[in-house]
């Protein structure tokens, strides 16, 4: 989809309303208490479970509590801590390098714009979007995970082939106060009941309207 076109536009707002009833306590389900933290468990989130991320961050944000700390950890007991969220020699090096650039350049602070937090190691824009999103309360880009993407393509919301053209697309039908809790209401819809394989469209809330692209 490349224009907003008024169809588009209503198809859009009633996703927007069944997505707020249907999940309207929606958020993120990885467990932090700051923004270092949450950069931290959404580094670790990439193909991993949340599920997964919050057995292991308790252990590791009890050891480690500053940017300062996780920039001198021994790679070792990084990777110790982590290894049941996969690819962890990866992931643990991320951290490390990542809390080093902030502690140099930010001033041990988590940095709060897209340009900041992607110039870290391991930090695209979904995971920028995460933090900026639930760490700092900015709505400056719409959160594109698999479910996202899928449902947005399957919804006729999206038709970009890529995560970075379908957040543009999505950024360009939803307001933008809604963009963090309708990336979070689309994940938990496409874990429920609109999945990759068998979704049950049945009892679908919105199988009157949605285009069902593909299915």
């Amino acid at each position: 989809m490349t224009t907003n076109s008024a169809a588009e536009n209503k198809s859009a707002k009633q996703f927007a309303t069944g997505l707020k009833k249907l999940f309207p306590d929606a958020g993120c389900s990885l467990r932090f208490r700051s923004p270092l933290e949450l950069l931290v468990a959404t580094i670790l989130s990439a193909q991993c479970t949340d599920i997964q991320v919050n057995k292991v961050t308790p252990e590791l944000f009890a050891k480690y509590r500053t940017a300062k700390d996780f920039a001198a950890a021994p790679l070792n007991d990084l990777e110790t801590i982590i290894r049941t969220t996969g690819f962890y020699h990866n992931k643990a090096e991320n951290i490390r390098e990542a809390c080093r650039k902030i502690c140099e350049q930010f001033g041990g602070n988590v940095p709060d714009s897209m340009e900041m937090l992607t110039s870290l190691r391991g930090v695209g824009r979904k995971t920028a979007n995460v933090v900026l999103g639930n760490g700092f309360g900015r709505n400056d880009g719409f959160v594109v995970d698999t479910h996202v993407f899928r449902l947005a393509h399957r919804m006729g919301l999206a038709a970009g082939n890529t995560p970075e053209k379908t957040e543009q697309e999505l950024m360009s039908v939803f307001p933008q106060k809604d963009w963090t809790f309708l990336s979070h209401a689309l994940i938990l819809h496409g874990r429920a009941d609109c999945k990759a394989r068998n979704p049950n469209c049945k009892h679908c809330p919105f199988t009157k309207f949605c285009p069902k692209i593909n299915v």
